[in-house]
């Protein structure tokens, strides 16, 4: 099955069609023959089309040979189509099975409107297609009009395999993967709204408009007040298979991902107790990965499907594997920096809640805070933008959580003795009394070193809606199921946080006063016991996208340091650099960056230029905030930079290459990425960076189907976001051909233009001489040169020497010991010599003369490359 985020959230290509009642097969079709790279398996496209009108896209895989077989479904995850699902359809045709893809309503080539696997037209298509797979002559049937069939699918076409069994009997076995049991608990836990993840869901698939009007109508409504209603939980609890719970009743291996703060281990953990309720056969398989990222494991996956289906469908021998399995990580492979992992297994599924160990956690009674407008948010996940890397960093030991002091409560257990393997939802008991009727908190237990970092497993949270709550309440919070191994001498936190990124918090100011009403229980599960031998690894990069919101996050929400006061003659001045030096460490003598001064005005568009080494990149990152120097200062505005300075929000940054979600437009990738830095929509001045960068109607199309140029200003719109006063790009047109590179300039030019500022780093020179008013050229560390361009370009202190050949290395050597003269650098016909200051063009000559040089012509350079490799010697 296709379990990639990118493919569970991807655009649909055409708009969806008006919606009938009923949904029966019409009694003709439209047939298109696709002929395959090879003769098996055989491939053909059929369109059916349903009594409403309604054309559902299909295809069907079968392999040679003769006799029946059994059938299976592959459905795909929401924003897809049938096309994701090509490679395991051939695999599993390849393996003697009928398959049968197909493309959901609203999606693909299929008309309709998205009704989130509702009964009525959703599944009532499956039984459709099930009625068409028992007039097939090579599927096997176990009576007539009753085909042997399996189903199996990722997230929401996971979710319509479990619903399809439960709705029609003929389906024989299940294998639906990171899907929901109750969607209303998962877009709606415990009474609150999970808006990024339901804004990613109607936004990103055409709009609301893409779906049935009721649900277009609720998630309007819920967006609006924030509070999901009894109606809203309701319309989703009728399309989520937890309303069919009693009558799934086939052999069901559920996948669940780790790495998911959307359907969460507790979905799968809900569906496990009530198919097994029912005496069906259940195993349960915790992926490394989820719909924030990481790895999905495939092949290993789609292995155990295929002998999940060749034992219940076929009736043979194969193994099924486990009751219970779960990948699990082990920090970094020094050799290959990929992340160690290895499988853990079970006899029995050991539930969420197995053998509970307590510990003791301390802390006083703590007022929270809920400021106006929720804001600013405490962050955890980055729903479809971030949250993979978050969650990836955490599983590597690192924490970038972010909580505002005064808004949450924390309680500390003791340090381990011995290392603790949770596994399961930790339970804590706790009273909560607020200013005002309800209270709403978030609710996390983090993992903290012997040094205090701390890291939030899975970065996920569980959101708490406590009404009556003015008069006190005591409550048992229920944390995400995570597994998690807390090391010797690290100690687990609590904290309590009245705001949340990723969800709606009441708007109105309020204060919550919290206390402890006893322990921590933590399951253990010790009967998962871990293989002895890894699995192969895998790399689990850190997405860009995440890495760079995480970036953008930091610079504008972090908690703030201690800064001087800031200099009101300098107020005006974008940047002043003063005596700025950084060493490789503490006690090294090497320096980065030393002695740096220089100074930046409005309107400038600043290039920075240097050799390999010179110190940019560091110059760069203490400019951001992201490293302390070891002397001198930075001003930006007349304010001091430190970590988290407030003046950073008036700085904007391209440094690393942007990361964008492919299956959402341009609009839409800065629309979410600015939500996720909480700042209000009315501060991005989103029309006129789009102005600015020049876009135009390409930012109504995905981005998959951008090109390399259009990504890079793409990226520039992003940094644009707020519309900084000072914008810093480090190599802004790589990877552009010439066409897109002369684009970048005007955009650059464009942006400076109404009096902002701007820095380029880059090795293109020819580009920066076109592009850039104004110079600043570093060679190991230091300042070599720093002026308006044209002065650098033409200054007379540079020649250029024509000999008509190149000249050998101690004629060079001879020319550069010359008195008069600051530097030579061989060219391909002659010289580039600096002159120091009071020598002239005249005595050079002579000189040159006296060397028996060559010499066929004399003149001052004009080229900033020429220039360039005169000021710093050769060094490049």
């Amino acid at each position: 099955m296709d379990l990639r985020v990118p493919r569970l959230l991807k655009r649909p290509r055409r708009a969806a069609a008006a919606l009938g009642a009923a949904v029966l097969l019409a009694v003709t079709g439209t047939w298109t023959a696709t002929a395959s790279d090879t003769p098996r398996p055989h491939r053909t496209d059929r369109v059916l089309t349903m009594a409403d009108g309604t054309r559902v896209d299909t295809s069907y895989f079968t392999s040679g040979g003769g006799g029946r077989r059994p059938a299976v479904l592959l459905a795909h995850g929401f924003g897809g189509s049938k096309d994701d699902l090509r490679a395991q359809a051939e695999d599993l045709a390849g393996h003697g099975y009928a398959v049968l893809t197909w493309s959901a309503r609203g999606f693909g080539h299929s008309t309709g409107r998205i009704g989130l696997n509702d009964p009525a037209h959703e599944v009532t298509d499956v039984s459709r297609l099930i009625d068409w797979l028992a007039t097939r002559p090579e599927v096997r049937l176990d009576k007539p009009g009753d085909p042997r069939v399996g189903m199996a699918g990722g997230s929401y076409g996971g979710a319509i395999s479990l619903l399809a069994a439960g709705h029609d009997p003929r389906v024989d076995a299940i294998a639906p993967a990171v899907t929901y049991w109750d969607l209303a608990d998962a877009l709606f836990p415990n009474g609150v709204f999970k808006r990024l993840w339901t804004g990613v869901f109607f936004n990103s698939s055409g709009g609301c408009g893409k779906f049935e009007p009721a649900l277009c109508a609720m998630y309007q409504r819920v967006a609006q007040s924030g509070v999901p209603d009894a109606d809203a939980r309701a319309l989703l609890r009728r399309r989520s298979p937890a309303a069919v719970a009693d009558r799934i009743k086939v052999p069901t291996l559920l996948f669940q991902g780790q790495t998911d703060s959307l359907f969460t281990l507790a979905q799968s953990d809900a569906a496990e107790r009530a198919i097994r309720a029912n005496g069906a056969p259940v195993k349960v398989d915790w992926i490394a990965g989820g719909h924030d990222g990481g790895d999905l494991e495939s092949g290993r996956v789609q292995g155990r499907v295929r002998d999940w289906f060749d034992h219940y469908l076929k009736g043979t021998s194969a193994g099924t594997g486990p009751a219970f399995r779960i990948t699990r990580t082990g920090g970094v492979d020094s050799t290959d920096g990929s992340t160690r992992s290895r499988g853990a297994t079970a006899d029995a599924y050991p539930g969420l809640r197995g053998d509970p160990r307590t510990i003791a956690l301390t802390g006083r009674e703590q007022k929270v805070a809920n400021p106006a407008g929720a804001s600013p948010p405490a962050v955890s996940a980055l729903p479809g933008l971030g949250g993979g890397g978050l969650a990836q960093l955490s599983a590597l030991g690192t924490g970038v959580s972010l909580d505002f002091p005064g808004q949450y409560a924390r309680f500390d257990a003791p340090p381990q003795r011995t290392a603790l393997r949770i596994t399961g939802t930790p339970t804590a008991r706790v009273h909560v009394r607020s200013t005002g009727a309800d209270a709403v908190l978030f609710a996390k237990l983090y993992d903290v070193g012997p040094g205090g970092s701390q890291v939030l497993p899975g970065q996920l949270v569980t959101p708490l809606r406590i009404t009556g709550a003015k008069a006190g309440k005591d409550v048992t919070v229920t944390l995400p199921p995570v597994d998690h191994e807390v090391q010797q001498g690290h100690h687990l936190r609590l904290v309590l946080a009245a705001t949340d990124l990723a969800y709606a918090s009441p708007t109105a100011p309020a204060t919550y006063t919290v206390s402890l009403q006893g322990p921590l229980s933590v399951p253990t599960a010790p009967g998962v016991t871990t293989a002895a031998t890894p699995l192969p690894a895998w790399i689990w990069w850190l997405p860009l996208a995440g890495a760079g919101t995480a970036l953008a996050l930091l610079l504008t929400a972090r908690r703030r340091t201690t800064a001087p006061a800031p200099d009101l003659e300098q107020a005006e001045v974008p940047l002043v650099i003063t005596d700025l030096s950084k060493r490789y460490a503490k006690s090294s003598d090497r320096y980065a960056v030393r002695d740096l001064s220089f100074r930046v005005e409005k309107g400038q568009v600043l290039g920075l230029l240097g050799p390999n080494g010179a110190g940019k990149t560091t110059t760069l990152r203490m400019l951001m905030g992201l490293i302390r120097p070891d002397g001198g200062e930075i001003r930006v505005f007349g304010h001091a930079i430190r970590p988290g300075a407030t003046v950073l929000s008036r700085v904007g940054a391209f440094v690393e290459g942007a990361g964008f979600l492919p299956h959402l437009t341009g609009r839409e990738n800065l629309e979410l990425y600015w939500r996720a830095t909480g700042r209000p929509p009315e501060d991005a001045h989103l029309a006129e960076a789009l102005e600015i960068a020049g876009l135009g109607d390409a930012l109504a199309r995905a981005v998959r189907t951008y090109s390399q140029g259009m990504r890079q200003r793409l990226a520039i719109a992003q940094a644009m976001l707020g519309l900084p006063d000072l914008l810093i790009l480090d190599e802004p047109t790589n990877g552009l051909d010439p066409p897109q590179i002369r684009e970048m300039r005007e955009v650059l030019i464009r942006y400076a233009a109404a009096g902002r500022t701007v820095i380029v780093s880059s090795h293109l020179l020819a580009e920066v001489e076109q592009s850039c008013t104004h110079l600043v050229v570093m060679d190991r560390g230091r300042l070599v040169q720093a002026g308006p361009v044209r002065e650098i370009v033409g200054s007379g202190d540079t020649l250029l020497v024509g000999t008509g050949t190149p000249l050998a290395d101690p004629v060079v050597d001879k020319v550069a010991a010359l008195d008069g003269v600051a530097s030579a650098v061989r060219t391909e016909d002659g010289l580039l010599i600096r002159l120091e200051p009071g020598n002239t063009a005249g005595a050079l000559v002579v000189d040159l003369v006296r060397l028996e040089v060559p010499v066929l012509s004399v003149g001052p350079h004009r080229r900033l490359e020429d220039a360039f490799l005169t000021l710093i010697g050769g060094s490049a």
